[in-house]
């Protein structure tokens, strides 16, 4: 349920607010005070780069999410450029892995249950770039596994399989000062969704600040999340980005999020 958590769309999407889960991939985006550079963005981070960089191909991002709803996710996603450098459009892969877990009262048990969530997902796309934004698709499979500490008939969301995933991503600069962001994924396995949309303005270079809202369930959960985020925090090569709120879950009532997300380059 993660996630960003997703960072991206699972229960995993469900529990974590992954976004990013998952979720993710390099965008575009201009620079506060130099020349804009293609692709020189991230819509997961919202961080900026300051010139253009062909010298990396690979984009790793890492989430985690935990809720005081009793759910905690963390997610690992690599995604590569295809035969030609990611500031330029051209098609992408990325490979993507999910675990966590949560708990719940039990539907149709008197007692609460435990929940185990592993998830791995393989997609393949491609990634329109332009000087103030870029958009990105993907389609493959992910392989999902849930497991009950007690099995409770009241929830169909258990067991392993494959299902057909699709998920796209959206980064823009409407100005020099402000980014727009938004994530969405979706897989035929329990029927999961995650989505995610951000707006910012730059309170520092390539730093952003601003509301986040978050929209994820499958056939047993739903959920979403409001809350607010800081993104483009660099440390070195990493780039962060942290978010905190409010969350409403049909299961478990409401409560609070919080989120960390970090990107390198490779």
């Amino acid at each position: 349920m993660v996630s960003p958590h997703r960072d991206q769309s699972v229960r995993t999407c469900f529990r974590a607010g992954l976004a990013g889960l998952a979720v993710l991939a390099a965008a575009s985006a201009r620079a506060a005070d130099l020349p804009v550079s293609s692709g020189s963005a991230d819509w997961y981070t919202g961080a900026q780069a300051q010139a253009v960089d062909d010298s990396w191909a690979v984009a790793v991002d890492g989430s985690t999410s935990i809720t005081s709803n009793s759910s905690a996710f963390g997610s690992v996603t690599v995604t590569a450029a295809l035969g030609a450098p990611p500031t330029v459009s051209g098609a992408r892969v990325r490979v993507e892995g999910i675990a966590g877990t949560y708990s719940y009262p039990g539907q149709q048990v008197a007692s609460r249950v435990t929940g185990y969530q592993q998830e791995g997902s393989l997609m393949g796309g491609y990634e329109w770039i332009w000087r103030d934004a870029a958009l990105a698709g993907f389609i493959g499979f992910n392989v999902r596994s849930n497991q009950l500490s007690v099995l409770d008939p009241g929830n169909p969301v258990v067991g392993t399989g494959i299902g057909f995933r699709v998920a796209a991503n959206f980064y823009a600069n409407p100005t020099d000062r402000t980014m727009v962001s938004a994530y969405g994924s979706y897989s035929t396995k329990f029927n999961a969704y995650y989505s995610r949309f951000r707006v910012g303005y730059m309170v520092a270079d390539g730093v952003y600040i601003g509301p986040e809202a978050l929209f994820l369930g499958d056939d047993f959960f739903r959920q979403y999340r409001v809350g607010a985020h800081l993104s483009g925090l660099s440390f070195g090569p990493v780039q962060m980005s942290l978010a905190v709120g409010y969350v409403r879950d049909r299961i478990q009532g409401t409560g609070y999020y919080s989120s960390i997300e970090a990107r390198a380059n490779f």
